[in-house]
């Protein structure tokens, strides 16, 4: 890779996540804010008829402001940094009303469509919402009913068909917030996302229009009980933990039980092997065994205050119930009052990332040989109903015969099977798919865009689409074309533009047959699957370790380091977490490695 595509690659910020609920409005706390009461109106009146009819005439505007990136930077590899982390943030506003609420938890949640009640209308028209990564005004036609759904259409729906909505809110316990900043007459509606803030910001033309819809909100609001959590639909986050999911937990949690805690003491640590703001990885012997593993220290408190719990589960979880030959295992996973720890699977023959900055591009046959290997854990993933949604050249390690390790599960979405959706931002900027990025809802195909990515990388030595400034990137990667170089055989240039489809139903392996649809493709003619998952291919490149111990595709600022585990600084989010029992977040988080053999995983 020449110096030019080093520094691009470097300048990229990898995200563990990009999550839509952490996204909103910053508010000064310094800038005073005016409580207001609000007595119940008599009538929340709807928009006339002939508001709604000029309203209908609006367009989509730019947002006069961009948004800002703040990137918390660590190690270069996905696997053995532990954090990168970007806010999109909204300039702070110089003036808020607050319309107070009767519950002081406020929940803005997605709804289910289905109600067992018919709710009635209380107000409807046109409003322009603001994207929540694309920070432009968009049109939409919302309508607020009394059990306090707020459902947003790209176009005027029919009296009475309300199904099907692009936008499905509560506003049952939310704050309402009037300002007019970044636009004229804009509100804000703010509400808590089980430990996170979250806001969603809209526009209307003209200050009667806002103090209707405020009014009217307001009054919904108060005029319902407080929020079940448990009653709702949460998929706006990944926090929420099936009964499927609990059961597993619980089963596992039992199996555990059995045999002796495992505990920090139980190993001896080697090599720091990365480093950033959750803890560190380390390079450990477990005592016992004498076997080598990476274990991933977490701090717990780090992980509440920048709301990773749903994030840390989900790995643990999806750690815990996968066996395949080209994913990262896990051995245990156990906690103490203020840590967590995963004991993985330790690979030392370095990142794709690191090899591809080395060599710059790669043979359209070792491309070959690492796609195989990544279709085949994909589709693993796939059948048990689970999609990915980071894979990328950091999340891609060699063993130290040359085949692929995938690692890093927190953004991993579970229970998500063909036809099934999901609608949370995440991923890393350079590899979001158009769909995530378009603010609607998205399924596994996101995986295969993700492949077609990496490969094109690996090929052509570049990114598809790059810009530093993600605003122009995200727009790049929904509008633009994708470019070959001549010297791309018409396989590859056939197979990549397939799987670089922006409309996911068009996409390759975007149909029910998933990755078979991208196996039978002829740049794969020829390739025997089964010998590819009993690793009966020799590996095109056997990385140049001369021991287990060896560390030379780790980054030597980390290996260096001194691998004592500090314990935190006493404080207030410590001391609420320190007794197990007076915190939900991490209860069932230990496991022990199942007796399962990697040959029942895989062929079941």
């Amino acid at each position: 890779m020449s110096e030019g595509q080093q520094q691009q690659h470097q300048q990229q910020s990898p995200l563990h996540q990009l999550g839509s609920l952490s996204t909103g409005m910053m508010v000064d706390s310094s800038i005073p804010v005016q409580l207001v009461s609000i007595p119940p109106p008599n009538q929340v009146s709807s928009s006339s008829l002939e508001q709604q009819q000029q309203q209908q005439q609006i367009s989509s505007i730019p947002s006069s402001s961009s948004a800002t990136t703040t990137t918390t930077m660590s190690n270069q590899g996905a696997f053995y940094n532990l954090t990168l982390s970007m806010a999109l943030e909204i300039p702070p506003t110089v003036a808020i009303e607050e319309y107070p609420t009767e519950d002081p938890q406020l929940h803005l949640q997605h709804l289910p469509n289905q109600q067992t009640i018919k709710p009635t209308v209380v107000k409807e028209g046109w409003i322009f919402k603001r994207g929540e990564h694309i920070k432009n005004w968009r049109p939409r036609y919302f309508v607020l009913f009394t059990d306090g759904s707020l459902r947003g259409f790209k176009k005027r729906p029919d009296p009475g068909n309300y199904d099907d909505p692009m936008n499905n809110f509560t506003v049952r316990g939310c704050q309402i917030m009037k300002t007019d900043r970044p636009k004229q007459f804009t509100f804000i509606i703010r509400g808590l996302q089980w430990t996170s803030v979250i806001e969603r910001t809209f526009h209307v033309e003209s200050e009667q229009d806002r103090d209707a819809w405020c009014t009217a909100i307001a009054h919904v609001s108060q005029s319902l009980p407080p929020l079940d959590p448990q009653s709702t639909d949460v998929e706006m986050s990944d926090a929420n933990v099936t009964a499927n999911s609990m059961n597993r937990l619980q089963i596992t949690s039992r199996e555990s039980s059995r045999g002796r805690r495992i505990q920090l003491d139980d190993f001896e640590y080697l090599k720091v092997l990365g480093k950033g703001t959750f803890g560190k990885v380390i390079l450990c012997r477990e005592k016992k065994s004498g076997s080598l593993y990476a274990i991933k220290v977490l701090k717990k408190e780090v992980i509440i205050e920048k709301d990773e719990v749903a994030h840390t589960l989900t790995e643990n979880r999806v750690l815990r119930y996968t066996k395949h030959p080209f994913l990262i295992s896990l051995k245990y996973s156990f906690q103490t009052e203020d840590l967590l720890c995963f004991v993985m699977e330790y690979v030392n023959g370095g990142e794709l990332f690191f090899h591809l900055t080395h060599e710059r591009k790669f043979t359209e046959s070792r491309t070959r040989f690492y796609a195989c290997q990544i279709i085949l854990a994909l589709d693993y993933l796939h059948n048990r109903g689970i999609i990915y949604r980071d894979l990328k050249l950091e999340n891609l390690l060699l063993d130290n015969e040359g085949n692929i390790k995938i690692a890093d599960f927190g953004l991993c979405k579970e229970e998500i099977t063909y036809g099934r959706t999901t609608k949370t931002f995440c991923g890393t900027p350079e590899y979001l798919a158009p769909e995530i990025l378009d603010d609607t809802d998205y399924g596994r195909a996101v995986d295969w865009w993700g492949l077609g990515v990496a490969m094109y990388e690996m090929i052509i030595g570049r990114l598809p689409f790059y810009n530093n400034d993600h605003d122009i990137l995200f727009e790049l990667i929904l509008v633009e074309e994708v470019r070959f170089p001549p010297t791309i055989s018409p396989e590859a240039k056939d197979l990549l533009a397939g799987l670089l489809k922006k409309d996911p139903t068009q996409r390759l392996g975007g149909g029910p047959e998933d990755a078979k649809q991208i196996m039978f493709h002829p740049f794969f003619r020829g390739v025997n699957w089964q010998d590819v998952l009993e690793k009966k291919i020799d590996p095109p490149f056997k990385p140049q370790v001369t021991s287990e111990t060896d560390t030379k595709y780790f980054d030597q600022e980390f290996t260096g380091e001194s691998v004592q585990l500090t314990p935190p600084e006493r404080t207030s989010t410590l001391d609420l977490i320190s007794e197990e029992i007076e915190q939900p977040y991490f209860q069932q988080f230990s496991y022990h490695g199942s007796a399962t053999t990697l040959a029942d995983s895989v062929n079941s």
